[in-house]
């Protein structure tokens, strides 16, 4: 038995130590997903080490020793996705009229079919925008429907599951359909005018996930995500980036992602809301992000109900608030992480000949 939780205690230890060589081939960036797991097995290889291990030899310490350390780090990169922690967003006691913005994203899982599942909780909840990812042709006419309540729309299905369908009842201004780093993965970008006039820019994302059925490497993924985060430096207004983003919350890129952006993260001191896998109970990861500038208040924040897709939607209802960006402090890049940033975005833009070489 003793054994058993040596073999898991090494595991934990590996599967800890790899994501910090900050490598990006897929099987190293792999272990950023499954921190929950990974400190559970710790924790339950140390309970079995303690009840059958001892007395401890030199390499029987260590392996506790590095055990417990993994344990902690992987329990440290998650805290502040935790209610322990403090929030980074305050809750909205009042929202502003004709100043909230709510909205439903979904990734759809391209051959499910269960259109009504979803649209029916659309029209129940009734928010301002709707993006649906992983859309193809017949997905785009399942939904169709929605273009009578959301009249502005940027409609992109493809068939290779990253078709993006955006609807909005509020005007959409300069949208367009950029391909920032792999040309057969889009994103939309615009800006979209609030009730009260206020103008928003809004991205909208789904990059290429670091698996080996997708991607090798983590590098497109890391740098779209960056290129992204780069851009609400530049501009003044309030800023939105919302979607599937194939990384997780707790991942360095995603902290990266924080600090050079400057934008907030409101599950922060809220919970980890896993919106993927939306009916495997041992496999949950928060894969859906909505960042925001501190210029919003939460109003409401929640996983919705699965409809088929392997993914849970996700309902944001914001307040912009004139005082919200005063008390809520915007995170501040390193020089380290403007390095850090700048390499990963142009180590992905260099032909994949030289990053594979």
């Amino acid at each position: 038995m003793r054994t058993v939780f040596y073999i898991i205690a090494i595991i934990v230890i590996v599967t800890t130590a790899l994501p910090l060589a900050r490598r990006d081939a897929w099987w190293i960036r792999i272990f950023d997903f499954p921190r929950l797991q990974i400190l559970v097995l710790g924790a339950a290889a140390l309970a079995g080490l303690f009840a059958f291990g001892r007395p401890f030899e030199l390499t029987g310490i260590v392996i506790v020793f590095l055990s417990a350390a993994a344990v902690v780090y992987q329990a440290y990169m998650m805290f502040p996705y935790t209610p322990f922690a403090r929030k980074q967003v305050e809750q909205s006691r009042e929202p502003a009229e004709g100043n909230t913005l709510a909205i439903l994203f979904a990734n759809v899982l391209m051959t499910n079919r269960n259109a009504e599942g979803l649209l029916r909780q659309i029209k129940s909840l009734n928010p301002d925008v709707v993006l649906l990812a992983e859309t193809d042709d017949w997905w785009a006419s399942a939904v169709s429907q929605l273009e009578a309540d959301f009249p502005h729309t940027v409609l992109h299905p493809r068939d290779n599951t990253y078709g993006l369908l955006l609807y909005s009842r509020l005007e959409l201004i300069d949208t367009e359909v950029k391909f920032l780093v792999q040309d057969d993965v889009p994103s939309i970008h615009g800006r979209l005018r609030l009730p009260s006039g206020r103008v928003v820019e809004f991205r909208c994302l789904h990059p290429r996930p670091p698996v080996p059925t997708e991607e090798e490497r983590s590098s497109p993924r890391d740098a779209e995500i960056l290129i992204v985060g780069k851009e609400n430096r530049d501009t003044k207004l309030p800023f939105v980036v919302f979607g599937d983003l194939n990384d997780v919350a707790w991942s360095r890129t995603n902290y990266l992602f924080q600090n050079i952006s400057g934008l907030l993260d409101p599950r922060i001191g809220r919970g980890f809301f896993h919106t993927f896998h939306a009916t495997i109970p041992l496999l949950k990861f928060p894969l859906d992000h909505l960042f925001h500038s501190n210029h919003f208040r939460l109003v409401d924040f929640r996983c919705l109900e699965r409809f088929g897709s392997d993914h849970l939607p996700v309902y944001i209802k914001l307040s912009l608030e004139h005082d919200a960006k005063h008390v809520q402090e915007e995170p501040e890049p390193t020089n380290g992480d403007i390095t850090e940033a700048e390499e990963a975005i142009a180590f992905a833009e260099e032909p994949a000949h030289v990053r594979n070489a």
